[in-house]
């Protein structure tokens, strides 16, 4: 026995089990992110329940969104009289019941004891709307522009629909692109004519090109509002009647309708390309109705575009502060001090580099360019105000120690044979450094960036105060000159979440979006880690031979 621990052999078991342990917990939190946030797009079957109450029998329609059980003592002191078989707890439904302007709530639990009967009728609809959720119903006519009623036809309620959202497209773009760049120019144009009348104190009037310019500005401005009034003027004014769970008649807005599915008539196959169909929109389009509905489209863009212009901050700077302590700093007490200051700056919380980068980065530098550059933008601060910029620069400095030390360890790897090799052939340590050292060393440089993107992906906290923002008005990149707007505030998945879970005003009904906007975080990270990776690979791979 005591041979077979000399033997380090218990050790390699004991290493390997934790491991193995590791690896299944990652993956059963990924299971689960999964499986919560993909599930969440399936389309749940809408059940219609009979209840028993004190008034009399009930009905309910909604969605079945978990179930649990509660203790009967917790039921007694509710008020609740409890059946005469009594058990020490019953079953519980926690059912989403939708038709939030006229229900007051999201959700509704049902005890299984006060359910008479429940089932699920092919007829009953999920309606998707733009604002105030799902509605869920029968819907029984359409009422036109004219106010007649009509019985209701399947295939003309889809080309209505189809219609209302080809124009609903059409609108969105002319307001986030067409005006927004008109309003651009416009706010272009004012600039330029207070720095006029900054640099010509004695003669304060405008250039004609610009009195020219902004008259014909505000001309397609005015053209482009008529189209947009003419879209809205024609968007179809009918209603769609719909008899909710009491019974009664509601008449929706065909305009405020998105679609109308019916999860309990759908097929195996049809389920699928309905769940297909809602995972396309959550990635492609925006949100809506206060972040607790609709797409991320914009915080997958902002979280990707921080990312890469964090990495193409932070490379350069990590790769050159490593080159310099590795092969030109003299091995002093100083240089020591330097290494283990950069090993403990990567322990340090990342809220205090948020407040760095608002203190440094936005009031002071950014406020610096303001006063320099962007004179007649005041008293509106330009770059002295929190935006993407300064949040990568953030997180750049954030994971510098990371490629750091990555880098320096990827040098201290290279033989020193190699470097002696190249100054006999009359190589120069420039040329050294350039042509060899760096190259064999670049697989090392790309653990860095590996490990800066997983950590700087997943931040939240600094960037809360140098620039993310719950919904940006437009994305940092668009089609006006200079195309990159470095300076505007943008979304990103991590505060997302925490806008999602924290700060919804419709907690429960947005809760399964948090899994589903995780598991796309994670999903991002993923790609992006995989993209470095292979990159590593090609350059190791390239550079195999300089290693022997």
């Amino acid at each position: 026995m005591r041979a077979w621990m000399k033997s380090g052999t218990p050790w390699v078991w004991i290493t390997a089990g934790m491991v193995s342990v590791s690896l299944i917990a990652i993956l059963g939190v990924l299971l689960l992110i999964g499986a919560r946030g993909l599930g969440y797009f399936w389309p749940t079957p809408i059940t219609q329940f009979t209840l028993n109450t004190p008034e009399g029998q009930e009905t309910v329609i909604g969605q079945i969104y978990q179930t649990d059980r509660v203790d009967a003592t917790q039921l007694q002191d509710a008020g609740i009289t409890l059946p005469e078989d009594a058990t020490p707890d019953y079953a519980r439904l926690v059912v989403k019941i939708g038709n939030r302007e006229r229900e007051g709530v999201d959700f509704r639990q049902l005890l299984a004891f006060n359910i008479r009967s429940q089932y699920t009728p092919a007829s009953l609809a999920m309606i998707e709307r733009v604002e105030n959720g799902v509605f869920y119903g029968w819907p029984v006519a359409l009422v036109d522009e004219k106010g007649t009623r009509h019985r209701l036809d399947e295939a003309d309620l889809e080309a209505r629909l189809d219609a209302l959202s080809a124009r609903r497209d059409v609108i969105d773009d002319i307001e986030r692109v067409h005006l927004a760049s008109v309003n651009y120019q416009l706010e272009q144009l004012r600039l330029e004519e207070k720095r006029w009348a900054l640099a010509h104190t004695a003669n304060r009037e405008p250039p004609a090109h610009i009195a020219e310019q902004r008259a014909q500005l505000l001309d397609q401005y005015s053209q482009l509002e008529k189209k947009l009034e003419s879209l809205r003027h024609h968007q179809d004014d009918a209603m769609l009647v719909v008899k909710d769970s009491h019974h009664e008649e509601v008449l929706l807005p065909l305009r405020n309708v998105l679609a109308v599915w019916y999860p309990n008539a759908m097929s195996g196959i049809e389920k699928l390309l309905f769940w297909g169909h809602q995972i396309g929109a959550f990635v492609s389009e925006p949100p809506r109705d206060g972040n607790a509905s609709g797409g991320v489209f914009p915080a997958i863009f902002g979280t990707v575009f921080l990312v890469l212009l964090m990495a193409v901050i932070v490379t350069p700077l990590g790769v050159i502060a490593a080159v310099y302590l590795h092969e030109y700093a003299p091995k002093t007490a100083f240089t020591r001090m330097i290494r283990i200051a950069v090993v403990n700056l990567a322990g340090v919380p990342s809220i205090v580099y948020g407040v760095f980068g608002l203190g440094f980065f936005v009031y002071f530098i950014g406020g610096s360019i303001d006063e320099l550059f962007y004179q007649a933008a005041q008293p509106a601060p330009v770059f002295g105000t929190p935006g993407v910029l300064w949040s990568a620069l953030t997180l750049a400095i954030l994971t510098l120690p990371v490629v750091i030390v990555s880098t320096e360890e990827g040098l201290a790897r290279i033989p020193t044979s190699v470097r002696h090799g190249a100054f006999a052939l009359g190589a120069t340590q420039a040329e050294t450094l350039w042509r060899v050292v760096l190259p064999m060393a670049s697989p090392a440089m790309m653990t860095g960036l590996i490990l800066a993107v997983a950590r700087a992906a997943g931040e939240v906290a600094p960037l809360m105060l140098v620039g993310v923002v719950k919904v940006a008005p437009a994305l940092p990149v668009d089609g006006n000159f200079p195309f990159l707007h470095l300076e505007r505030k943008f979304m990103h998945l991590g505060y997302h979440i925490y806008d999602l879970g924290f700060q919804s005003t419709h907690i429960e009904s947005a809760r399964p979006l948090v899994y589903a906007t995780s598991f796309l975080l994670v999903s991002v990270i993923v790609a992006l880690n995989l993209a470095a990776i292979g990159i590593r690979h090609y350059l190791r791979e390239k550079y195999r031979d300089l290693e022997q």
